[in-house]
């Protein structure tokens, strides 16, 4: 039965792709680029980085403008994360009881909460290139009721910025190789954000290493 349904998913997903290729000439692919970017931050199946990177293939061709493929994708995947940050934050028990196992979900939202204060608004961008990472951290976000204005909103707009970017110029100065092939851009992606967030975590390590505790004493 599993099987039945991931293929019946992984067809869906390939012929949606077809879609997405065959009309990405026509001017409103750019409401395209957007609805689908906002749908995946809160149904994480819906291919959103293939989408702009056709787009960026588009662009490349001289069929749509790059900066407004990078604005639509950047502007839908921000409202999709506010949505999920407030889906989070208004049914805060149900992803309690989601999470909890013999009654801890109070507890992971907490281990949760102090993980994204250590880590700050980089887990954000971070978390944008991993599937599912990105519904799973801007909900999160709510249920642990990080302030939205001030250090979601910012951060966020930067995050869904730059994965746009990322993904519509991969295909508009790459278009001719990531054209039938987008599950490499996807890897390589996936690639860039673990290694952006090991990067990020050997000096977050060395930074913490080397700085001193409450008594001037340097952590071991």
């Amino acid at each position: 039965m599993t099987e039945v349904i991931g293929s019946g998913v992984f067809d869906f997903l390939n012929g949606l792709t077809d879609w997405l290729d065959d009309v990405s000439s026509n001017w409103w692919f750019y409401l395209v680029i957007l609805i689908i970017a906002l749908l995946d931050s809160v149904v994480p199946v819906v291919p959103s980085e293939s989408t702009v990177i056709i787009g960026g293939i588009a662009a490349g061709q001289g069929d749509l403008f790059v900066l407004l493929v990078i604005a639509m994708g950047a502007i839908g995947a921000f409202t999709g994360d506010s949505i999920a940050y407030f889906l989070g934050k208004r049914f805060r028990p149900f992803v309690q009881r989601v999470l909890g196992r013999k009654g801890d979900g109070e507890e992971r939202l907490r281990r949760a909460a102090d993980q994204i204060d250590k880590r700050g608004g980089l887990l954000l961008i971070t978390a944008r290139f991993i599937p599912g990472g990105r519904t799973l951290m801007t909900i999160s976000c709510g249920a642990t009721e990080r302030p939205y204005r001030s250090w979601f909103l910012p951060w966020d707009a930067v995050a869904a910025t730059v994965w746009a970017s990322y993904a519509a110029v991969i295909g508009y100065f790459f278009g001719e190789i990531f054209k039938d092939n987008h599950a490499t851009a996807f890897w390589l992606a996936f690639g860039t954000a673990l290694s952006i967030t090991g990067l990020i975590e050997i000096v977050r390590w060395f930074r913490h290493r080397n700085a001193p505790d409450d008594d001037g004493v340097l952590a071991a």
